[in-house]
């Protein structure tokens, strides 16, 4: 074998196409860009543009918008929390806060809190502090002789 006998496989490599190169190329005169104006400019292109229409994006009213005091909680289901106590990841005698359940992999990250589900079987003596608890998780935890403390405490409606 010798280096001048080296070769690319063939199919491997194309050949550029020589645009604005006569009419003979097949892509001349304008090359490609179709016909004259500021479409066949470089750079300059209105996105939307209706003609002096008023663009459809300008036509649709606006709709919605972002609550900034909307609370993200992480969800816990008791039957997830029981996995972790049975598993030796959570103590169970000490109270279970956010950052035990963070501490334990139950949840990814401390939020605006935990909200406490009552799904699943739950059968541990154990104490939470957490911001909110469905009424089943309630009755769920008071069942297995336990307690729940609420760390958020709605405001009172106003008449």
């Amino acid at each position: 074998m010798r280096l001048n006998g080296i070769n690319d496989n063939p199919g491997s490599s194309k050949k550029r196409t020589r645009i604005g190169r006569g009419i003979g190329s097949g892509s001349g005169k304008q090359a490609g860009r179709g016909g004259k104006g500021q479409t066949a400019r470089s750079g300059v292109r209105i996105k939307g543009f209706e003609g002096g229409q008023m663009p459809l994006h300008r036509r649709l009213p606006k709709r919605g918008f972002t609550n900034i005091f909307k609370t993200d909680y992480n969800e816990v289901n008791l039957g997830r929390v029981q996995q972790a106590l049975d598993a030796g990841k959570l103590d169970g005698s000490q109270v279970i806060t956010v950052d035990a359940l963070v501490a334990a992999g139950v949840c990814a990250k401390v939020r605006d809190g935990v909200k406490l589900l009552g799904q699943g079987e739950f059968s541990a003596k154990v104490s939470f502090e957490v911001a909110r608890a469905s009424r089943t998780a309630l009755a769920a935890v008071e069942k297995a002789g336990g307690s729940v403390k609420l760390l958020v405490v709605d405001a009172p409606a106003e008449a």
